[in-house]
């Protein structure tokens, strides 16, 4: 067994004119799979931009927004779970702070509950 932190806060994120963003990669496997914590400081924005493949964005802590093309801000906090198609432009941001995690890879998919009930898995 390894333990590790995965909230680390390493890379800031600036591109797409993000501010008090930054990122930690968690794990990566085998067809571009990629985890990545997102961390979102109070008052921070992950820019608008495209998803370069198919994207989970998994709040885990915290309250923000996410936005799809039409640039709409939904309200979103833990438990919540948005999924963004390749190429689909995209952002997020928190006024109180706000940690996700996002898997990326061409072949993710959700898996949408059941009519009525818990997550099927």
């Amino acid at each position: 067994m390894e333990m590790f932190r995965f909230d680390r806060a390493e890379t800031v994120v600036d591109r797409f004119g993000s501010t008090g963003t930054a990122a930690t990669g968690v794990a990566a496997g085998e067809g571009a799979v990629r985890l990545t914590c997102l961390t979102i400081t109070p008052g921070g924005v992950l820019g608008a931009h495209p998803a370069p493949v198919e994207q989970l964005f998994l709040v885990v802590a915290g309250e923000g927004w996410v936005a799809g093309p039409d640039g709409t801000r939904v309200p979103v906090s833990a438990g919540d779970a948005v999924h963004w198609a390749t190429g689909e432009q995209h952002g997020s941001g928190s006024t109180t702070g706000l940690t996700a995690l996002a898997l990326e890879g061409p072949s993710v998919r959700h898996l949408a509950p059941a009519a009525g009930g818990p997550a099927a898995g």
